[in-house]
């Protein structure tokens, strides 16, 4: 499976091609999903590029997508979106308009309430574990833990020397939670496509997009989520390491 993740974070200032309004997103998946992407990672924006979770922002970005594309689409329950956690609840409980999935990140402030006000309403979670957190740790020690859809490995680190011993790491803190669950592994910046290749190699669901990386395999621009889903499945065929 692999998952695109339209824009995370950035915004205009990182590229006229970072999708943030509801048709640009809308667009932009279409052609991820028509390049071979099975899942759909957003970050609903307010006019001003700010990432919310307010309804009035989030339906109209997940009625645009759906009126595109019919795989799942997920979102960002990140804290930056709403530092207070019991207002991230809050908003949680005021959608209007559900997501398949959302991601809640286990190193953050209020990720079990988070996670929980989530389930309560039917949208399944994604385990944000982000290396170098204590993530994989609280979620071992979580009741929610054996309810999660997936866990998301993120490897934050961007060095492409190491990210993939990091995120060999990471793993290894994941195996040590108990159970096998699903596990969806990913880099960012300069370690998202050795990561990605890891996960290749190991059999994993991976997941690429602007969000992660604004660079293709050869360090040329991306032109689009489309392009780099492209070349992260050339790269799932590709036999050479």
């Amino acid at each position: 499976m692999v998952q695109v993740c339209l824009n995370g974070e950035r915004d205009a200032t990182d590229g006229a091609r970072i999708p943030i309004t509801p048709d640009a997103l809308a667009t932009a998946a279409a052609e991820a999903v028509a390049a071979g992407a099975t899942d759909i990672h957003v970050h609903p924006k307010t006019p001003c590029g700010r990432d919310s979770l307010s309804p009035r922002v989030v339906t109209p970005v997940l009625e645009a997508i759906r009126a595109r594309v019919t795989v799942p689409v997920g979102v960002t329950t990140g804290a930056w979106t709403e530092p207070d956690a019991s207002a991230r609840v809050a908003r949680v409980r005021s959608w209007t308009t559900l997501p398949d999935h959302a991601s809640v990140n286990w190193h953050e402030p209020g990720a079990e309430e988070v996670a929980a006000a989530l389930l309560e309403r039917g949208v399944a979670v994604e385990a944000g574990i982000w290396s170098g957190t204590d993530g994989a740790a609280r979620f071992a020690r979580s009741p929610l833990a054996g309810q999660v859809l997936r866990v998301l490995a993120e490897v934050t680190d961007p060095n492409p020397g190491t990210a993939e011993e990091t995120a060999q790491t990471l793993l290894a803190e994941l195996k040590a939670t108990g159970p096998d669950r699903p596990i969806l592994l990913h880099g960012a910046e300069g370690g998202t496509w050795p990561v990605l290749r890891l996960a290749r190699r190991l059999g994993l669901a991976t997941r690429i997009g602007l969000e992660d990386t604004l660079s293709l395999p050869n360090g040329e621009r991306a032109q689009s989520n489309a392009q780099l889903v492209t070349q992260a499945l050339l790269r799932a065929t590709d036999k050479r390491p």
